[in-house]
């Protein structure tokens, strides 16, 4: 059977569970801000997600390892989110790393990039049902 979602669909799709995963983690670290000692996290995938696009359907190849690239058919439903320690954060007096500016405007343009993967999955489900109901007439 022919896979009913393409690439683009797929991609977007493991965007908003990475999004999900990121938000998260800054909603958590705002939740910390004033928690003494907290180290902030901090999350990247969009690296992995973009390699997971370039290697998503190259047929005869596999991972042999979890910690390799996710490549082969299947690849961007295991893309991975790396979650760490921000480094790039400077050390309050109490030893808390969360700068509380920086994680406002960090959540604001992942929840920005979350709405946007979501407005363009729901038009492609859109044509799609527009396909399978009036395209054939």
């Amino acid at each position: 059977m022919a896979d009913l979602f393409d690439k683009t669909t797929k991609a977007l799709g493991a965007s908003v569970n990475l999004r999900q995963i990121k938000n998260n983690v800054i909603t958590s670290n705002i939740a910390n801000a004033e928690t003494p000692g907290y180290q902030a996290k901090k999350v990247d995938f969009e690296n992995a997600l973009a390699r997971a696009i370039d290697l998503e359907g190259i047929s005869g190849q596999s991972a042999s390892d979890p910690s390799h690239f996710s490549m082969g058919p299947g690849a961007l439903s295991r893309v991975k989110a790396d979650i760490y320690e921000n480094p790039d954060v400077s050390v309050n007096n109490d030893g808390n790393t969360v700068d509380i500016a920086g994680e406002m405007s960090e959540l604001a343009q992942n929840s920005i990039m979350y709405k946007a993967a979501i407005q363009l999955i729901n038009k492609k489900m859109a044509a799609l049902k527009y396909a399978a109901t009036n395209g054939g007439s």
